[in-house]
């Protein structure tokens, strides 16, 4: 492919060539038609020259007086400036104003004689070999009664026309010269004005090209060009205004997409992203920058996901569902997929929305735990007391040890319902205050709070012979309520209590770290494994559920603590691993 060339050199040589082409043709047809002007001019001339002798020469002849006609051609050429020579029909000279006739060859084979002996006027130009020079020669027939009586032959030297041509060639040739140098310079005005508004034109496409519209183009002097001008100056703005809508269109879809929840995904026929949003990075745990043009193994190393793109894709139906993604923690995802159609309303591929509904299974989880657990849990004691009435009262009051032992017994069960009632109405109260009104915090010493736990729990530590250490920085200050804190605290020393071996110890300490105050709880006891960390603040959730009845409780001391915890906007973590004891921290705000 040959190189491409701007508009400029494509104007201004073609210009130039035509007008040195058209002086070349020019120059050669007036110098040919200048030569053959004068050639013609001095054969007309010659002719008439011997048109002039025609009449002395004939009436030498008729005499017979060749001595007359060679004098006459003499004088006649001297005067002149002509070379005249007479010639019978044979060919012989008999007269001639250069040389003597005699010494003269036979002229019968030149051009101009024979014409001449055909009864034409001849004509012809050549070399003289007398003369020494380029000659014109014109005969004419000098006839007497029908009858051809010789040959009269006019000539001159065309040197000096040559001469002539040759100046007139020269002053054409520089008049030439000039005006191809004038022409070029008005070649290349008229170029430059022809390309300068096109190369303007050209610059502010290329910026409009680059997304400059506000650039505004020239307005060139031609009409077509001004025309042209305005078209592409409104074009531009026109192309602004679209991208500005599209822009703030895609600006806005960007932000609402950003700010969903939901992972939006589309997927075309070959598997992949056409476009994603960033929930769906969240929700892949991927650090990527953007996912289009990836393809979906790229994106998930789910086994069921891949199948439902490929099912979405050869369907073509819309349909949801659900699969397990490990990254790396468990992470249950719902779907919602639907076809996916361009422009015109062709099929060109899937699109997926995706929803992280862990958090909701698990609460649907932890609902039927808490449904089946209170059922069992009311269920249980319930059953007992239920057989020993009807115990009762099918024996009676006949044996007073007995139906003492019975009795007993239903007392028992009844308080484990009492009690069960009672932690959940506080845990329903502590709820429901922090929801609508939010908990009454004051400040206070968490000594005094320290205290006051470990003395409630002292006697059920001194049965077990558990020695409780409590200790607290000086003048450790925060907002609480005193009540809520010291029922949580005591939950807490109470499990570590139950949970703990005999003579061993339970640890509470208050401590500052940062802009938090730490309540610690650590006991030495059996632990709890890591797996179940995230599940012993649920209500009635127990790790080992015979050997935590055994040593009873409601289940709900953890939940009740978590609770009251959150009232003060802390949190509380736990530290434990089975055999080496539990460590509970409860992180409150000290402002």
């Amino acid at each position: 492919m040959r190189p491409k060339k701007r508009l400029f050199w494509h104007l201004y040589p073609s210009f130039l060539a035509i007008i040195v082409i058209t002086l070349v043709i020019s120059s050669i047809y007036s110098s040919t038609s200048m030569k053959d002007f004068f050639l013609n001019q001095t054969a007309d001339d010659l002719k008439i020259r011997a048109l002039l002798l025609q009449r002395q020469v004939t009436l030498r002849l008729l005499i017979n007086d060749e001595s007359a006609v060679n004098e006459l051609c003499a004088v006649a050429g001297q005067e002149a400036s002509t070379r005249i020579t007479v010639t019978l029909p044979d060919g012989r000279v008999v007269g001639d104003s250069f040389s003597a006739p005699g010494k003269m060859e036979n002229h019968s084979d030149r051009p101009e004689i024979m014409e001449a002996a055909d009864g034409r006027i001849g004509t012809s130009i050549r070399y003289s070999a007398t003369m020494k020079n380029r000659m014109m020669y014109v005969a004419i027939p000098l006839v007497h009664d029908g009858q051809l009586l010789a040959i009269l032959r006019t000539a001159i030297t065309v040197s000096r026309i040559d001469e002539q041509l040759s100046r007139i060639r020269l002053r054409f040739i520089l008049g030439g010269i000039v005006i191809a140098l004038i022409v070029a310079g008005i070649s290349l005005l008229v170029s430059r004005r022809i390309s300068k508004p096109v190369e303007e034109l050209k610059i502010g496409a290329d910026r409009f090209s680059q997304g400059d519209f506000d650039h505004k183009l020239p307005t060139p002097d031609t009409v077509e060009m001004t025309a042209l001008a305005d078209s592409m100056n409104q074009m531009a703005a026109r192309l602004n205004d679209r991208i500005k809508t599209i822009v703030q269109h895609r600006n806005e879809l960007e932000a609402v997409l950003s700010s969903m929840v939901e992972g939006v995904l589309a997927v075309d026929h070959n598997e992949r992203v056409l476009f994603s949003n960033q929930a769906v990075l969240r929700l892949f745990d991927l650090k990527l920058g953007t996912l289009t043009g990836k393809t979906i193994q790229e994106v998930s190393r789910s086994p069921q996901f891949h199948r439902f793109v490929q099912q979405a894709l050869l369907n073509r139906e819309t349909a949801e569902g659900t699969f397990t993604l490990y990254t790396p923690d468990e992470r249950i995802v719902h779907f919602r997929n639907a076809p996916l159609k361009g422009g015109s309303g062709e099929h060109i591929g899937t699109l997926f929305a995706l929803n992280d509904v862990t958090g909701i299974k698990r609460l649907e989880n932890m609902r039927r735990d808490f449904a089946a657990n209170v059922s069992h849990e009311i269920k249980t004691p319930l059953t007992a007391i239920k057989g020993f009435v009807e115990t009762l009262i099918d024996v009676g009051a006949g044996d007073p040890e007995e139906t003492l032992r019975f009795l007993s017994i239903i007392q028992k069960h009844v308080d484990r319902l009492t009690a069960i009632v009672e932690d959940l109405k506080q845990l329903s109260q502590i709820e429901l205050a922090d929801e609508k009104i939010g908990i009454s915090l004051e400040r206070g010493q968490i000594g005094d709070v320290i205290r006051e736990a470990v003395s409630e729990c002292r006697d059920r530590a001194t049965e077990k012979r558990i020695d409780i250490v409590g200790t607290c920085e000086e003048d450790l200050q925060i907002p609480m309520n005193e009540q809520l804190l010291e029922h949580a605290l005591s939950n807490l020393i109470d499990n570590a209590i139950t949970f703990s071996s005999p003579e061993s110890r339970v640890d509470v300490t208050a401590t500052t770290e940062g802009s938090e105050a730490v309540i610690r709880v650590q006991d030495y006891g059996i632990g709890i494994e890591p797996r179940y960390h995230q599940r012993i603040f649920e209500r009635f959730y127990r790790v080992d559920e015979g050997r935590s009845r055994e040593k009873g409780g409601t289940g709900l001391g953890l939940a009740i603590v978590k609770h009251v915890v959150l009232a003060h906007n802390g949190r509380i973590t736990v530290d434990s691993a089975p055999g080496r004891g539990s460590r509970f921290d409860i992180r409150l705000p000290l402002r």
